[in-house]
């Protein structure tokens, strides 16, 4: 199952994905706010999102850019830390931020859990610094609700109700 947007495809991740993610996921500056892993936690991860799409029929997605056929971060669903609440979460290679492209993917994530896998509310953590973050989540509906700690770390929390959902129908094509 994939989506596709403007820009963008949306994929599952495979085991081949293992060298991109790990060059993103130990690059400091784009994880400054979530932690560098070591290839043993990228495995971890990797290993985590394709699970997660088989048991759950979510996850987080591959996320390519459509001209350049390049891999460029990761968009999706999961369960925030030892809740059963669903998340929206994402990291994108440093060269692609503020393009627009995060709010991109976010937003099509979002119609994708709302419309296919019929969630009743997502929410979404960042760190209150983190400011491009805390921005493609207000861009794409959600509304603060709490200061929280997940994962280790003082974040701001937000979310959004199916109820307040705005789907924009032309936002992407899942194709099967």
């Amino acid at each position: 199952m994939e989506i596709e947007t403007a820009r963008l495809q949306l994929r599952r991740f495979s085991l081949n994905d293992f060298d991109y993610l790990f060059r993103l996921y130990s690059d400091a500056e784009i994880m400054r706010y979530l932690s560098p892993r070591t290839r043993e936690q990228t495995q971890a991860s990797l290993s985590k999102h394709i699970q997660q799409w088989q048991q759950h029929n979510f996850g987080m997605w591959a996320v390519i850019h459509k001209e350049t056929g390049t891999m460029i971060g990761r968009c999706g669903l999961d369960f925030l830390e030892n809740t059963p609440e669903v998340e929206l979460g994402y990291v994108f290679d440093k060269s692609y931020w503020n393009t627009g492209l995060a709010t991109e993917a976010s937003l099509a994530t979002l119609k994708f859990g709302f419309g296919e896998v019929k969630l009743d509310r997502i929410v979404a953590v960042a760190h209150p610094e983190n400011i491009a973050s805390v921005r493609v989540i207000q861009k794409v509906g959600m509304k603060y609700q709490k200061n929280a700690s997940y994962y280790g770390h003082d974040v701001v929390y937000y979310a959004i109700l199916h109820t307040e959902w705005q789907a924009d129908n032309s936002l992407y094509i899942l194709q099967s």
